[in-house]
């Protein structure tokens, strides 16, 4: 039995933990060929080496997607490898400093928005291209919850991925007659390494988080990564310019 990805190429950035290598892990599980992206070395090799042991072509490319020459390169290197560009699924971020927006430092805002807003920016420009060429395909941005609603004490961030929604619905309208289709998944509280970076492993902070679920626990990165899967597949074929919230009620609150 042929997974849905069969014969398809895969782009996958912040592949080396927590919702990126879930992506990657499981494309290549439903048959895609998976390029890894990340800056770290470490993580992404070990994604592709399981990307690889569950059947897939895989390779690792340490990629800035805050540079634009490192996002053309992950392009042209899938392209070379792969022949083919299908699916991307911009999930490259950080979350930055937390403070107030009147004590947020600008090397921070800087940081985060180059990264979360215009890294995916840079990877959309290199990726779009390489899909027209071949008649189509599907890119899934990562914005998150912040995305949706305010966020107090990380003003940088919750800009940031309000701006992956602007990017996600006017690539969606431009491309919308092109065969390629631009949506967004929206992750809630997904027990991630930002997640334990951001609760500094406290169990009373991670429990106000688990508290504050409607479902009454965190979310798992492949949780996160069937939506990835599904806003890729034909199944969503007249989904575009969408956010989906995967966040266990979150934002119903």
């Amino acid at each position: 039995m042929g997974g849905r990805f069969d014969g398809k190429t895969a782009i996958v950035t912040g592949a080396a933990s927590g919702i990126g290598r879930a992506a990657a892990l499981a494309f290549a599980r439903e048959g895609a060929d998976v390029a890894v992206a990340d800056v770290s070395a470490r993580g992404g090799e070990e994604t592709a080496a399981l990307a690889r042991k569950a059947g897939a072509k895989a390779f690792f490319v340490a990629c800035d997607v805050s540079k634009p020459a490192d996002a053309r390169a992950l392009v042209a290197r899938t392209l070379k490898e792969f022949g083919r560009l299908d699916c991307a699924f911009n999930d490259a971020g950080v979350e930055g400093e937390q403070a107030a927006t009147q004590d947020c430092t600008e090397a921070n805002f800087d940081r985060v928005i180059g990264i979360n807003l215009k890294g995916v920016w840079l990877c959309m420009k290199a990726e779009i291209p390489a899909m027209l060429e071949t008649g189509g395909g599907a890119i899934v941005n990562c914005s998150s919850v912040a995305g949706l609603v305010g966020f107090q004490g990380l003003p940088a961030y919750t800009a940031s991925k309000h701006g992956v929604l602007g990017l996600t619905k006017a690539a969606a309208l431009e491309l919308a007659k092109s065969g390629i289709r631009v949506n967004a998944v929206c992750p809630g509280v997904i027990r991630t390494p930002m997640i334990d970076r951001f609760t500094k492993d406290d169990p009373t902070a991670l429990a106000g988080l688990t508290s504050g679920e409607p479902v009454g626990r965190l979310g798992r990165p492949e949780e996160v990564a069937a939506a990835v899967l599904w806003l890729c597949s034909d199944g969503a074929s007249f989904t575009t310019g969408q956010a989906l919230a995967v966040d266990g009620g979150w934002v119903a609150q």
